[in-house]
């Protein structure tokens, strides 16, 4: 019960990784706050969550509009009156070779991935400050290594990693601390979203199943790491092993890539979800 007495804010909340920090968190002995676009998936999990005696307040919040975000927080604090950890988690992923997109496709990428966050921490941080409390940021391990076809994705992660570096060193004057965290596969329907954001029930996980952490797994590592105010945390040991690759191994990780985009031109294209 680490979280006793806390109110934890989660964006991206009605699926994946979200959902499943959003019942750790609660069994943690916090009052969770649901947030994401899709209210009915909100209120089922708020359901879930409450029949454990938990508590927990269902919020619409699009991450990609300052008003719904700015207008999701001043209902916590109406509701709740304090924040103490808030989970930027709200994210998706635009793949395909860099070739194949156009420049649309990478705004729409950076503004969810990385002006949804800055919304979020915009939002949140009058609260954090006042409650000394716990800023999170949910990177990726494509924060450390751009594969072909995720050039978007990678971009954007990439830039979460940079923020989060430099908000973990500017915040502690004022008592926050910034957790990133860099997830390898995670059992998620990330990987079941179009290029426009949309969830589609025809796609196919490219990613095996035996490779994937399953998201109750990785939400307990999470939020381990958030409640001892770890800097940055990698999630799942292929993650880790390719952040360590990427430290010490470059010119092997460049070959390994160069090769992979090799065989992705041979087959007519990589990084596209095949349905």
């Amino acid at each position: 019960m680490r979280f006793t007495g806390k109110v934890v804010v989660i964006t991206g909340a009605s699926s994946g990784i979200g959902a499943a920090l959003s019942k750790e968190f609660a069994a943690q002995g916090a009052t969770v706050v649901l947030a994401a676009r899709r209210l009915d998936r909100l209120e089922e999990l708020k359901q879930e969550i409450e029949k454990t005696g938990a508590k927990a307040l269902a919020v619409e919040c699009d991450v990609t509009s300052e008003e719904s975000v700015n207008a999701a927080f001043e209902k916590v604090r109406t509701e709740l009156g304090q924040i103490d950890v808030v989970v930027a988690n709200a994210g998706f992923g635009v793949t395909g070779n860099i070739d194949r997109l156009k420049v649309s496709d990478i705004e729409r990428q950076f503004d969810t991935n990385v002006y949804g966050v800055l919304r979020t921490i915009y939002a949140a941080l009058p609260d954090l400050k006042k409650s000394k409390g716990r800023l999170v940021l949910i990177g990726s391990v494509s924060g450390f290594i751009g594969t072909p076809g995720s050039a978007a994705y990678a971009m954007s992660k990439f830039a979460v990693r940079a923020l989060g570096d430099v908000l973990w060193a500017e915040l502690e004057h004022a008592g926050v601390t910034v957790t990133t965290i860099h997830p390898g596969f995670i059992e998620s329907e990330i990987r079941l979203v179009d290029n426009s954001g949309t969830y589609r029930t025809d796609f196919k996980d490219p990613v095996p199943t035996w490779l994937q952490m399953t998201a109750p797994v990785a939400a307990r590592q999470i939020v381990r790491a958030v409640y001892n105010r770890r800097r940055q945390a990698v999630i799942t040991f292929h993650g880790k092993v390719f952040v360590l690759m990427s430290r010490f191994t470059p010119c092997l990780v460049a070959h390994l890539l160069r090769f992979n985009a090799n065989q992705g031109l041979k087959t007519g294209g990589i990084g596209a979800r095949k349905e």
